[in-house]
């Protein structure tokens, strides 16, 4: 694993990596150190990983951006600034293996900021979201302008900031903050398992998804079926995807069967 701060902890479980906020005290919060580490991190994932989970220590998952942090900055300065996280968050986004979070307590501004960067959310019943940026009189920074209305709509950010509205885990799994949702203490768990299934998928096709479907979301059709035909064609010639499917046609394969 790539050297990190205190403000990080790593371990790795076969094929998963699991990455932990490691500032309790501080609710997890975000300063620079810990978010140019995450790129480390993330940029620099030994071979064979095929998936992260990501988690906060202690009662909270992130309460955002440490407001120690928060200095005078002339624009070019906050431009960069946010650049910085612009381009950190992207390289989980964007980066080499599916990030499942495990979301409890605050998941609050920069640490929903965090949290939309990830492909997989899966929160615990003590989660609550916010955006109280509007209440510090500035604003979001990290990507939660672009992210968060992909999932729950730009009016619903728009009433996060202006009112300071906080959501509970049950409500930010209806707007879909979160694919699921698990009683206190089950959170690694589930991220654990459903990282597993991930792992086992085949590479390309993971990597396929994550890199594919946000880009043909917000293309035109024809675009869009133009990339997705290209992206099949690239799955579908690798050498794992080929066994597969003959194992599917030679009934040595499972079904897709409902849980339960």
């Amino acid at each position: 694993m790539p050297d990190l701060p205190p403000s990080l902890s790593a371990a790795r479980d076969g094929d998963i990596a699991v990455l932990r906020l490691s500032r309790p005290d501080k609710r997890n919060a975000l300063n620079d150190p810990t978010v140019l580490s995450l790129e480390t991190f993330f940029t620099g994932l030994p071979d064979g990983v095929r998936a992260v989970v990501l988690a906060g220590e202690g009662r909270h998952f992130c309460a955002g951006l440490d407001l120690g942090e928060l200095q005078e900055r002339d624009v070019a300065e906050g431009l960069r600034h946010s650049r910085m996280w612009h381009s950190v968050f992207e390289a989980i986004e964007f980066g080499r293996v599916p990030v499942v979070a495990v979301l409890h307590g605050a998941v609050v501004g920069g640490g929903l900021e965090l949290a939309c960067a990830c492909h997989v959310r899966v929160a615990e019943r003590s989660a609550y979201y916010g955006l109280p940026e509007g209440q510090r009189g500035i604003f979001v920074g990290g990507g939660g302008s672009v992210r968060v209305p992909k999932l729950i709509g730009a009016s619903r950010m728009m009433d996060m900031m202006l009112t300071g509205r906080v959501h509970d885990a049950a409500e930010g799994q209806r707007l879909g903050l979160s694919h699921y949702l698990v009683e206190d203490g089950q959170g690694l768990a589930t991220g654990l398992e459903l990282a597993r299934k991930i792992a086992s998928n085949a590479p390309m096709t993971n990597f396929a998804v994550m890199q594919a479907i946000p880009r043909i979301a917000e293309a035109s059709g024809g675009n869009g079926y133009l990339t997705e035909a290209l992206m099949a064609a690239v799955a579908q010639n690798e050498g794992e995807a080929k066994r597969r499917l003959r194992d599917f046609l030679e009934k040595r394969a499972g079904k897709v069967e409902k849980d339960g």
